[in-house]
């Protein structure tokens, strides 16, 4: 045969790399999590590889070489042009060329074998339909955010599921907050007035309840219950399904008071704070800022969890809408921008920190910065400019009888006092990319903060931090241990122990010296609590799975499991008083878990 003809061309080259591409691609990521990244990585590799064959292996005519990898390139381009903005923007702007470069090379490969023994103009049409095919298709789909390693992908003109509940009026209403009273404080996004009347009274309320789970993970924001003790037999006493509600996108949890929790979600070009009642998910009132923020990777909606201190709830929107509500109306009290306040640009996945309130001061992140607020008037108390990224939320601790503030960045951790915001200690670790969860802090004192690299979690590090003779403030590194490194999903520490995800999988190491005593359980990027008294971690996995596993160093055991959410779920749950709520961005529940008799 001639150089050009079918049955002259090398195939076998190319075969093999497709082959290897298909395994890597679409079979280890579902097979083994945690090389997900490797797969996704090796897909590539082998679309350059097929791509290299077709160039100099292939024996085709130099002009059909040549040409078919300009089509490539050029119908690559133009699916950028068309396709839906979430493929556009995916993965900080490479879902398209991660997730179409290998399904176009296949398609290249698999329409010259099939048409091996064709003429090579029938070929060259075979390709160029192949992918053509393949690119519309990818013009065709939208992502609705990661999951674990990949793209969750759905069609472009399907509704998502918030725009189910928005075409349901009666099922997405929700009772107004109390109209503002003050003027200083009117536009939701402007920087409030420095002379920013006192908030008004809030309506007479029968009692003030204290908050059992004040914020973001509990009391002491560790996802550590205390004082009660559930039946771990799943099989004789399941969780009861107590009620179930659509809600708007958001990865916020819940802060609770009482009957009432509140939480936050967006609904259209609306970011809200909202109150429901804990014991039947009915609403009581919500409080609407005009604001939409979005990004492809993780969607649409508020990134934090409101924060309950006294008579108000204190909430930061994803564009850095700081709110003050009456807690009882959703009533607005004052408001600030923290964006505009610290001159801050809003950051890739919005502004996530959930507030702290220490002594009258708020406290809240603004990427690495900080700032405090005057609980009572919203007045700036002080700022901290920060270096290097950070989605972590600020963290109370008390070294050496001193309260202060602790915050993790890509630069490290710094703590400063919660009254001037004046800088105590720094502790720098570089590992790259932005710290997203919160330091722990250990009996006796001692921090544990972690690291993040360009794709997940770099490890632990325990740190020691003491006053100096000389009157300020060192710290000192105990060790630093790469048996847990958690991405965003927080970890929890436990009788010497800590317990977190180490990528998609639990871990456990020992806190004497950072090594790991076991690794098991594939729940994805899930959260968890732990019920301290049981011994018992509370898993909700990213696929919303709920399952028990036991908190002990004698190896991994999953002790019960049970689904309770039907969708991609990230939110922290909550237990307060035996009730279990959890949540993500289509939905909210309410479960009893059962008392041990």
């Amino acid at each position: 045969m001639k150089n050009g003809e079918g049955n002259s061309l090398r195939l076998w080259p190319g075969v093999a790399a497709a082959v290897v591409l298909c395994l890597a691609r679409f079979v280890l990521p579902p097979a083994a999590p945690d090389l997900a990244m490797f797969g996704i990585i090796g897909g590539v590799v082998c679309a350059l590889a097929i791509l290299l064959w077709w160039l100099f292996f292939s024996r085709a005519p130099w002009s059909e070489r040549i040409g078919a990898v300009i089509f490539i390139v050029v119908a690559i381009w133009a699916t950028t042009l068309l396709a839906d903005v979430s493929m556009r923007t995916g993965m900080r702007g490479m879902l398209l060329p991660i997730f179409g470069a290998p399904l176009v090379t296949l398609a290249l490969v698999a329409a010259v074998v099939a048409t091996r023994r064709s003429s090579a103009t029938f070929r060259r049409a075979a390709v160029a339909i192949a992918i053509l095919l393949v690119c519309a298709g990818l013009a065709m789909l939208r992502t609705e955010g990661i999951k674990g390693s990949g793209s969750e992908l759905a069609w472009r003109w399907t509704k998502t599921p918030e725009e189910r509940l928005l075409a349901e009026p009666a099922i997405a209403a929700l009772p107004p907050a109390a109209t503002p009273v003050t003027t200083a404080t009117a536009a939701p996004i402007a920087v409030a007035s420095e002379k920013a009347q006192p908030p008004a009274s809030s309506p007479p309320q029968t009692e003030l309840v204290t908050a059992e789970w004040p914020g973001f993970r509990g009391p002491q924001r560790d996802s550590v219950v205390r004082g009660l003790r559930i039946n771990t037999d799943w099989s004789a006493a399941p969780p009861t399904e107590l009620w179930r509600r659509p809600i708007g996108p958001g990865w916020s949890s819940f802060a609770v008071a009482g009957d009432l929790l509140y939480t936050q979600e967006q609904r259209g070009n609306d970011e809200i704070v909202a109150c429901y009642k804990v014991s039947t998910g009915e609403p009581v009132w919500s409080h609407r800022d005009p604001v939409r923020f979005w990004e492809s990777n993780a969607g649409a909606g508020p990134r934090s969890t409101p924060t309950l201190n006294g008579s108000r709830v204190f909430a930061l929107g994803a564009t850095g809408i700081l709110n003050a509500l009456d807690s009882a109306t959703g009533r607005r009290l004052w408001s600030r921008n923290i964006a505009a306040d610290t001159d801050k640009a809003v950051p890739e996945w919005g502004f996530a920190s959930s507030p702290l309130v220490i002594d009258n001061v708020v406290v809240v992140a603004a990427a690495s910065a900080m700032a405090g607020y005057d609980a009572d008037t919203g007045k700036p108390r002080w700022q901290v400019k920060g270096e290097r990224g950070s989605y972590s939320s600020p963290h109370q601790v008390t070294v050496d009888g001193v309260v202060q503030v602790v915050m993790l960045s890509g630069a490290g951790a710094v703590a400063v006092d919660p009254a001037t915001g004046a800088e105590l200690w720094k502790h720098p670790w570089e590992p790259g990319g932005s710290t997203i969860v919160q330091p722990a802090v250990m009996v006796g004192g001692d921090i544990l903060i972690n690291g993040i690299s360009g794709t997940g979690g770099h490890g632990i590090r325990r740190i020691a931090a003491a006053r100096s003779a000389a009157g300020g403030w060192n710290t000192q590194e105990r060790w630093t241990s790469s048996g847990l490194k958690p991405y965003f999903n927080d970890f929890v520490v436990h009788k010497g122990h800590a317990y977190g995800f180490d990528g998609n999988i639990l871990s456990c190491i020992d806190l004497e010296d950072g090594k790991r005593k076991w690794k098991g359980g594939r729940y994805g990027n899930g959260q968890l609590v732990l019920l301290a008294d049981q011994d018992v971690l509370l898993v909700l996995s990213e696929d919303g799975e709920l399952a028990l596993v036991s908190a002990t160093t004698g190896g991994y055991q999953e002790i019960a499991k049970r689904p309770a959410l039907n969708a991609k779920t990230w939110n922290h749950p909550v237990v307060v008083r035996g009730t279990l709520l959890v949540r993500n961005g289509e939905e909210m529940a309410a479960f009893k878990l059962a008392a041990l008799r």
